[in-house]
């Protein structure tokens, strides 16, 4: 999806956002998800570009799937509506534009933090916390079959 049809498709419904690099989907993921669609009418999600992601610290050889791959797994979820690349490391150029209702990010995160959230606030928007999902990670797959 591009940005253009995300806005496109919006039609004033209460657009929920949130972004991340989604490389090996689990049920941590998917309950993650689901939530944040829960709180509104539209999710889009703004997914890191593989250049990007490199910049995270993920670790070497990440992503473990590619952009294209990562991107059709996470369309194909119901609760998705739609999944915007991005190149920076962060997803305030997308927010920008995008100016999501409520923005949500993962349990590990914490409000006063996030570089995104004085741009959300400042244009009325929400931040919002997901539950974290104890014992469901990337890094913990990755651990657990021997590549980290």
């Amino acid at each position: 999806m591009t940005i253009e049809e995300a806005l496109r498709t919006r039609n004033g419904k209460k657009l929920v956002f949130t972004n991340g690099v989604f490389d090996i989907l689990h049920a941590g993921h998917v309950r993650y998800l689901a939530y944040a669609r829960s709180l509104g009418d539209m999710l889009i999600v703004g997914m890191n570009s593989d250049a990007s992601v490199k910049t995270l610290g993920k670790g070497p050889g990440r992503p473990v799937n590619t952009l294209d791959d990562r991107l059709e797994v996470l369309e194909a979820l119901r609760f998705v509506d739609g999944v915007v690349p991005f190149e920076e490391s962060t997803p305030e150029e997308l927010i920008k534009i995008l100016r999501p209702e409520v923005h949500v990010k993962g349990g590990d995160y914490k409000v006063e933090t996030m570089v995104e959230a004085k741009l959300v606030a400042s244009y009325g928007g929400q931040v919002i916390i997901a539950p974290m999902v104890e014992g469901r990670s990337t890094t913990g797959v990755l651990r657990r079959i021997g590549l980290e």
